[in-house]
């Protein structure tokens, strides 16, 4: 008995000395990627966008509701696509298994090209401008001051996330956390401005009628246009559903497209499975709570809104929850900013964690410099791939046009959620014996890729230069590939220049290639019955 227990001690602890990825991600560390890099700046900065192409207060709401129910199909795809093919690296990873090379290289070159560097550094802007707005109450801070702290804000998450993996998961669990009080304040405050106002209506409505029964003269016209202080009736199921123009199917597309923005991060813990405790059991369950979670509240959330401005009110604000405190919080209004500020912190936080994963894997793979594909000897944490993410974000920074490359980064980031689950689809008609320890039903893929493509199609339409420029974006990708990949006999000085590159990259950032832990892959070849 003693024997096996000195064994057992021994073998944990040649398994905590191994230069590896660390499995430091719990449930509930697991359940933060998801929930913080869902709720970024978007929700309680302009959802303005779901109401103005939805038409009415009622249909932004179902939107808002379907879109929560979109990601939770999409997560549970990914949910067996995380189990089967247990790596990091996200879409990239099982893009490559299943379509090869090339179409993993797109998504990847794409991904660390413009997609992470742009939404990181849009993120770290809108922290610094909520930072420093109490500063500059009477005008916008200077854009070079907002600029600076926005590159001090990913140069300090860099050195954290490079320091410990323990630290980066500690800042995502409590920036989640305070998000999450923030949205629920929100709720609470919306929900009790719901509740007094129809409560403060009816007194009036009752009051009034007293007073027609007593003199005629009063209008009804009057007294039936009276509301309490500070209460719409755009919640009212009468006039929840009063369009401001003709809805269309393009229109509520578009709608459905701005709310899937907003819940874009969904697939983001499929970037980090290697880093999962019991991946086949946390991941599965994480994606599970945190979905449904963010579903509630945003729509929560969006009601909260309603209860104190009108539909016009709301399309007329360029930061909603900041309009919300101020109507309803008073002197406690500056809390809107600061939750802002915590939240777009612990985004930052989030995509760096997740987008350096994916530099690790595409160099892991072949596909980038084999340095961004080593760990640091001590701390085990990716340092290259987070100081190539980290650089690269500072450039798109110093370059300026970060909204105007969002909305290219949106297309290619939605495009390839559909590349990714049609590989679902074509690995069960490929390998049907593969070894799925989660299997879900067949119905869930294909429902979802009808709304994609119909999704798509209406955005190519609506949008035909902005997914033009997107797609164009990606397949810059084809000749880097076949040059940088592709072809294997390069000139040997070539190869000696990147070896020498290599060589000084592991000797001033002290990595090496990670050892390879098999407890929890499997290979794809592997079948629950022999063929």
């Amino acid at each position: 008995m003693g024997d096996k227990r000195r064994k057992k001690k021994e073998q944990d602890s040649s398994k905590s000395d191994r230069v590896t990825l660390k499995k430091e991600i719990g449930l509930l560390s697991a359940c933060a990627i998801i929930i913080g890099n869902i709720i970024g700046s978007g929700i309680f900065i302009s959802p303005k966008g779901v109401l103005e192409h939805a038409g009415s207060v009622g249909l932004s709401l179902i939107v808002w509701v379907c879109g929560g129910g979109i990601c939770a199909l999409g997560s549970m795809c990914y949910a067996e696509l995380g189990v089967t093919i247990p790596k990091s690296g996200g879409d990239y990873s099982y893009v490559t298994e299943i379509f090869g090379g090339l179409v993993g290289f797109l998504l990847l070159w794409s991904a660390v090209l413009i997609m992470y560097p742009t939404t990181l550094a849009v993120i770290a802007l809108t922290f610094a401008n909520y930072v420093l707005q109490p500063a500059f109450q009477n005008c916008l801070p200077p854009y070079i001051a907002v600029k600076l702290l926005a590159a001090i804000c990913i140069l300090f998450l860099t050195w954290v996330n490079c320091h410990s993996v323990r630290w980066a998961t500690r800042i995502q669990d409590v920036f989640t956390v305070g998000k999450l009080l923030a949205l629920g304040l929100i709720i609470v405050v919306g929900l009790v401005q719901i509740c007094r106002g129809k409560h403060t209506y009816s007194s009036v409505l009752h009051a009034q009628q007293r007073r027609l029964s007593q003199n005629n003269s009063l209008s009804l016209s009057l007294s039936l246009s009276s509301r309490a202080p500070g209460y719409y009736d755009a919640l009212e199921p009468s006039a929840a559903f009063e369009f401001r123009q003709d809805p269309s199917v393009g229109q509520i597309a578009l709608a459905f497209l701005q709310a899937s923005f907003a819940y874009s991060g969904w697939n983001f813990l499929n970037y980090v499975t290697e880093e999962v405790v019991e991946p086949r059991k946390n991941l599965p369950r994480a994606i599970y709570i945190s979905i449904p979670l963010v579903t509630l509240v945003y729509t929560l959330t969006n009601i909260a809104y309603f209860s104190s401005m009108s539909p016009e009110e709301l399309l007329a604000s360029n930061a909603v929850a900041v309009t919300f405190g101020e109507k309803l919080l008073g002197w406690f209004s500056w809390v809107m900013p600061i939750s802002v500020a915590l939240s777009t912190f612990g985004g930052i936080n989030g995509y760096l964690f997740t987008s350096s994963r994916l530099c690790f894997s595409g160099a892991r793979e072949g596909h980038l410099p084999y340095l961004l594909a080593m760990i640091h000897l001590k701390n085990c944490t990716p340092i290259p791939a987070l100081l190539v993410c980290c650089t690269a974000t500072i450039i798109i920074l110093c370059i300026g046009e970060t909204h105007n490359l969002i909305n290219y980064v949106s297309f290619i980031n939605y495009l390839s959620y559909g590349v990714t689950i049609a590989g679902l689809m074509y690995l069960r008609k490929k390998k049907p014996n593969l070894v799925r320890p989660i299997k879900i039903s067949m119905l869930i893929p294909i429902a979802y890729m009808i709304f994609w493509a119909v999704l798509l199609c209406f955005s190519l339409y609506s949008e035909p230069v902005v997914c033009g420029l997107g797609m164009v974006i990606m397949l810059t990708g084809v000749p880097v590939y076949f040059v940088g990949v592709y072809w294997k006999n390069k000139p040997r000085a070539l190869y000696r220049l990147v070896e020498k590159v290599t060589y000084i990259g592991q000797k001033i950032f002290y990595v090496v290639f990670p050892q390879e832990d098999t407890s929890e892959t499997e290979s794809l070849t592997a079948s629950k019955t022999a063929d």
